[in-house]
């Protein structure tokens, strides 16, 4: 999508009739020069158009090696394809949290803190990560997964709120507040326990960066007011929070040793969904 915008001099200049041309990224539809081939927000490549099958579930963007993605005046790099690298400069006042094990170097300028969270129990015996470490400007600080996979760079407006399966951010902006959701009945379809609590991250009135990784390739897709679909509970990445997650199960029957169950996240919107190919077990640390 392309939108003319007229520009305007002042008083003491002539005014321009050339229009200026801007595109909309279909991923995160934040707006950019006609001539961009990456979104400004989200790294998108703005020359592709968005691969969606029959279904309705579109592919994340295949984000280019070296793309650079702005939030307030700081940019993170994307480094690499197979095993992708997170490189964010921060500028001065901004800073960004993440799980302390997923970093991959630093400058010696970056000072390090804990961010205090509460319920650290409960986090513990649900299996997510009691340590969350706190990144501050000026410098340069890198981030990776141990395995392949795809980023998915999610640019959150003001008002937004978005629930992640756990060990799945890779890195998050200080604009974007956090904490964690328990979900009723996952404690026990969830591999290992796990997912019994959701990371939920919420912006207020000022737009922030989200950074999550995807085992495989993540697919999303967008449900309509109170449409369901199933999802097996390994393969769900993330959701919008005003998507539900209620669990049901389902009788297989073998006919000769009389059967078995299948335990399935049933999801219904209105929303976004992003589930991932592939599912890795996490332990906490």
């Amino acid at each position: 999508m392309t939108e003319v915008i007229s520009s305007q001099g002042s008083n003491t200049s002539p005014v321009s009739t050339e229009p200026l041309q801007r595109i909309k990224c279909q991923w995160c539809q934040g707006m950019n020069e006609k001539t961009a081939l990456s979104c400004h927000f989200c790294g998108a490549p703005l020359d592709i158009k968005d691969l969606v099958s029959e279904s309705g579930w579109r592919e994340a963007p295949r984000i280019r090696d070296m793309t650079e993605i702005h939030f307030g005046d700081s940019t993170c790099q994307v480094e690499g394809e197979v095993v992708p690298v997170a490189e964010v400069n921060l500028s001065q006042g901004d800073s960004v949290y993440f799980e302390h094990h997923v970093m991959l170097w630093k400058d010696t300028t970056v000072p390090m803190s804990v961010m205090q969270l509460p319920g650290g129990t409960k986090r513990m015996l649900a299996g997510m990560p009691f340590i969350i470490s706190v990144a501050a400007s000026p410098g340069r600080i890198a981030f990776s997964r141990d395995a392949t996979g795809e980023l998915v760079v999610l640019p959150l407006h003001p008002g937004m709120e978005l629930d992640v399966r756990e060990h799945a951010f890779l890195v998050a902006s200080h604009h974007i507040a956090y904490s964690f959701v328990r979900v009723k009945g996952l404690r026990n379809i969830l591999f290992g326990g796990q997912g019994m609590y959701m990371d939920r991250f919420v912006t207020s009135n000022v737009p922030g960066l989200l950074i999550l990784h995807g085992y495989g390739n993540v697919l999303e897709r967008t449900l309509r007011q109170g449409e369901s679909i199933m999802v097996e509970p390994g393969a769900f990445l993330y959701k919008d929070s005003s998507v539900t997650m209620n669990v049901e199960s389902q009788q297989l029957t073998t006919g000769l040793f009389g059967g078995t169950s299948m335990n399935l996240a049933k999801m219904t919107g209105p929303g976004r969904v992003g589930i991932q190919s592939m599912y890795v077990h996490h332990h906490t640390e």
